[in-house]
């Protein structure tokens, strides 16, 4: 085989892996329902304008869950935090979130999840309730996490921005699990779809 077929070959075949880890479609139902956070416990804790939903992986338009919380990015910023799902495949699994700015006056500067977050990285985790474990964001080969750059993703005002980050697959015996976001409150019982 000629070394330039073998660069070409391994090229796709990074690509088609990175696209299967990054790519989410959830299992359920096409069911949505609202609550608040004093719900069943399956909401953000603490947060304004929190609401729930059943929602399946197949119909990404739908989130599990999301909320409004107040952001440092400016005077009177929030963001909203839609979480789409959690599926696992394997010996991995992939969150798929929808992050959206409202920073009322208007900006020259370049929005991302670094600034919304107060100048701070996501640090996006996974918190296992039954085994008490925190599974943070995996590396590929390369040192790279596997995750949407939350400095490098450019993100437009009032419209939402899709985040993927992959886990290590919690156990069989996890059906759901809490995901923590920033600095933001816990959302928590989020349904692990398999």
């Amino acid at each position: 085989m000629r070394p330039t077929f073998r660069l070409v070959a391994a090229s796709a075949a990074t690509l088609l892996l990175a696209g299967g880890l990054t790519g989410c479609s959830m299992l359920g139902s096409d069911e949505s329902g609202s609550g608040s956070s004093s719900g069943s416990g399956s909401a953000a804790e603490g947060g304004s304008n929190v609401s729930l939903g059943r929602a399946g992986f197949d119909n990404a338009a739908k989130p599990v869950v999301k909320g409004t919380f107040a952001s440092p990015a400016g005077k009177d910023a929030t963001i909203d935090i839609a979480v789409m799902g959690l599926r696992a495949k394997g010996r991995l699994a992939t969150l798929s979130v929808q992050l959206t700015p409202h920073i009322p006056a208007p900006t020259t500067d370049r929005i991302n999840a670094y600034a919304l977050n107060g100048e701070h990285g996501l640090g996006t985790s996974l918190i296992d309730p039954v085994n008490l474990k925190r599974y943070v964001v995996v590396k590929d080969s390369g040192g790279k996490e596997l995750e949407t750059d939350d400095i490098f993703t450019k993100m437009t005002n009032h419209q939402a921005t899709p985040f993927f980050f992959t886990f290590a697959a919690p156990p069989e015996n996890v059906q759901a699990i809490d995901v923590q976001i920033g600095t933001w409150p816990t959302f928590r019982n989020i349904p692990v779809g398999r």
